[in-house]
């Protein structure tokens, strides 16, 4: 891809790998998405990594769709979807074109417009919930599907890694997914041990 102004390129070829490589990377990293109503950033504490044709429980398992034709676009941009009926997740892509390959954004921290997140969210009981799990992180950066492959990189986004990798990194099956894909088998939910805002376990349901 051309590269564009203003965008950290090396940052993006950070990102190129695959999620299992670059999960770590992101644990601490800042995303902030610039709005009219005011600026969110949330510093991010839990992510979960997915696969493509290699993992039963990815959105691209089964190929190419409308849905997830984000995925398998280049590294950097945002694969929004919509689920349950009511909810809107955010991933970052990874890899490379046609490698669909991606990062659930599970939960963080909201660091900067706090009271903003707080009225996206409804004001929640306690800040430590206003992105703990991946509909209340989305919900308090304002993001949905009109943002489904914006560029985390270029305005009005922008993804800041930390200067080094968290010193100790939590590993485990991810959150809610089920069959095998949601097993011990498959120990790609990442998370900062010790986090507050990092959402809670709960298994997928059997097939």
């Amino acid at each position: 891809m051309d590269e564009q102004p203003g965008i950290d390129e090396d940052l993006r070829a950070r990102l190129g790998g695959s999620a299992l490589d670059v999960a770590p990377l992101l644990l601490g990293a800042h995303l902030t998405h610039r709005h009219g109503d005011g600026d969110v950033t949330v510093r991010i504490s839990e992510v979960e990594a997915y696969l493509g044709p290699d993992d039963p429980g990815s959105h691209a398992f089964r190929g190419k769709t409308a849905r997830n034709a984000t995925m398998f676009g280049p590294p950097g941009h945002l694969y929004v979807y919509f689920t349950y009926g009511m909810h809107y997740c955010a991933n970052i892509v990874c890899g490379t074109d046609g490698w669909a390959t991606g990062l659930l954004l599970r939960a963080g921290e909201i660091v900067e417009g706090v009271e903003r997140a707080r009225e996206r969210r409804s004001h929640p009981a306690s800040d430590l919930d206003l992105a703990r799990g991946p509909a209340r992180l989305a919900q308090a950066l304002g993001l949905d599907r009109r943002f489904d492959g914006a560029d985390a990189l270029a305005d009005p986004f922008g993804l800041v890694l930390p200067d080094s990798p968290p010193e100790v990194v939590a590993r485990g099956p991810r959150v809610g997914v089920s069959g095998i894909a949601g097993s011990e088998q498959y120990p790609w939910r990442f998370w900062l041990p010790q986090d507050p805002t990092v959402s809670r376990y709960r298994p997928g349901k059997p097939r």
